[in-house]
């Protein structure tokens, strides 16, 4: 249930490729006329620009209504923008149906790992953080599939159906988090929200339930100050920050929201529409490496894997896009484009997609873990903000392939960072991956 709400974001996310172009088309766009390149950027910008301000917003409702109302709060906002979206005829319209969406955004990238990380088993709690990622991706490709062909009102409408469901489903089917229960001294009701996840053996339930009012007795209570208090909780909030932005900096939001546009500028055989599908379904299909990897040979060495990927697919990339631009006939290699994105989405993917988020859900104790996911989702979505609004004016600048170029530095980066200061968390406890921090 939890993963349609990621499905939704999936959408929000790809639903700029399919549109935009028709948004600068004077016989489709809804408006008296077709937008400019600054509107555009500015819907698209929007959407990361809300995310830096969600995480805040909802992270504090996770510790004050609890982690499941949260998250059906989460839902609305979603509704409501595709509503618009479907219906509004002026820009401004489409500028707050993107900003509120993004405020969703950023709390279903804080609050989502955070629940997972609370109800799910050592055994598989990366596999279930990691699956928020495939459903996203059946988002994208769901959004790609079905974007260019339909029209603008009817392609919102049909958006707007997934959040009406999952506000649905998961009002009655979802259970509360049973650490948010026992911080608020609610016992009963964390066994009876634990024994819905677990089952129904009553002495291993005591158990887990001594073991959560244990670790948060000793606790506390704390503020966003006190992650600066502690060796390990500084390394702990160094390590998630600095891997959401590697994640944005390697240009995968460029990816997202301009698959169309690049396709198009890069002048590729296949039409671009067709390019964007593909990567769509390339991103799905490769969606459940991360689950089915993460737990078994863990995440560090999923991390390197993606990011020396990144860089041996966005190198060719930039070079094609280069020669393109200063004349050079690349018709002979108008394959390269495609086949380079579809090795970056396969290795982000790996890695570093839904791995960052899964460790920082995994470095936090709880009194704490709100106000680090919101300043860790913050980051990755102020670094998005950046990239989406400014990508345009900066690859018209200096070119997209200097561009692409840039973003293979980012990830060539990311490799020593990963080696010399990301630890390994596979199968650990709490207080293992805890005593390893403060080392």
């Amino acid at each position: 249930m939890i993963n349609i709400i990621c499905f939704v974001v999936g959408t929000c996310l790809s639903w700029t490729s399919p549109i935009l172009p028709k948004l600068e088309d004077p016989e489709k766009t809804p408006f008296d006329e077709a937008l400019s390149t600054e509107q555009t950027s500015w819907i698209s910008a929007l959407l990361p620009l809300g995310a830096v301000l969600g995480p805040f917003i909802f992270g504090y409702l996770a510790d004050r209504i609890g982690r499941k109302n949260t998250l059906l709060v989460c839902g609305v906002p979603f509704l409501i923008s595709y509503l618009l979206l479907a219906f509004g005829k002026l820009v401004g319209l489409y500028y707050a149906a993107r900003f509120i969406s993004g405020l969703s955004l950023g709390g279903v990238f804080t609050v989502v790992p955070m629940y997972i990380g609370e109800i799910a088993e050592n055994s598989n709690r990366g596999a279930l953080v990691s699956m928020m990622n495939v459903f996203l991706c059946f988002g994208l490709l769901f959004s790609y599939s079905i974007g260019p062909y339909v029209s603008i009102l009817l392609y919102n409408l049909i958006l707007a159906i997934f959040p009406g469901i999952y506000l649905v489903l998961f009002f009655f089917l979802a259970p509360e988090s049973p650490h948010y229960y026992v911080s608020k001294h609610e016992h009963d009701l964390a066994k009876s929200a634990l024994q819905r996840i677990r089952g129904s053996d009553s002495q291993s339930l005591e158990k887990e339930l001594i073991d959560i009012q244990t670790k948060i007795k000793e606790e506390g209570y704390a503020t966003f100050f006190d992650i600066f208090k502690s060796k390990g909780l500084i390394k702990a909030f160094i390590i998630s920050t600095c891997l959401v932005a590697f994640q944005q900096l390697s240009g995968i939001n460029v990816v997202l929201f301009y698959a169309q546009t690049i396709f198009e500028e890069a002048g590729t055989s296949l039409a671009p529409e067709a390019c964007s599908i593909i990567i769509g379904g390339v991103q799905f299909g490769t969606s459940f490496i991360s689950p089915l990897l993460a737990d078994r040979l863990g995440r560090k060495i999923l991390l390197y894997f993606s990011a020396i990927g990144m860089v041996v697919s966005e190198v060719p990339l930039g070079l094609y896009s280069y020669l393109n631009d200063h004349g050079t006939d690349v018709s002979s290699i108008s394959f390269l484009p495609i086949l380079c994105l579809i090795a970056y989405i396969i290795t982000y993917n790996s890695g570093f997609g839904p791995l960052p988020w899964a460790i920082m859900g995994e470095l936090f104790p709880s009194n704490v873990k709100s106000f680090a996911s919101s300043s860790t989702a913050a980051v990755c979505w102020f670094f998005g903000f950046l990239i989406t609004k400014y990508f345009k004016s900066i690859s018209d600048s200096i070119g997209m392939g200097p561009s692409f170029w840039i973003f293979s530095g980012f990830c060539l980066a990311a490799i020593p960072f990963c080696i010399f200061y990301v630890f390994e968390t596979k199968g650990k406890s709490f207080q293992e991956i805890q005593d390893a921090l403060n080392r």
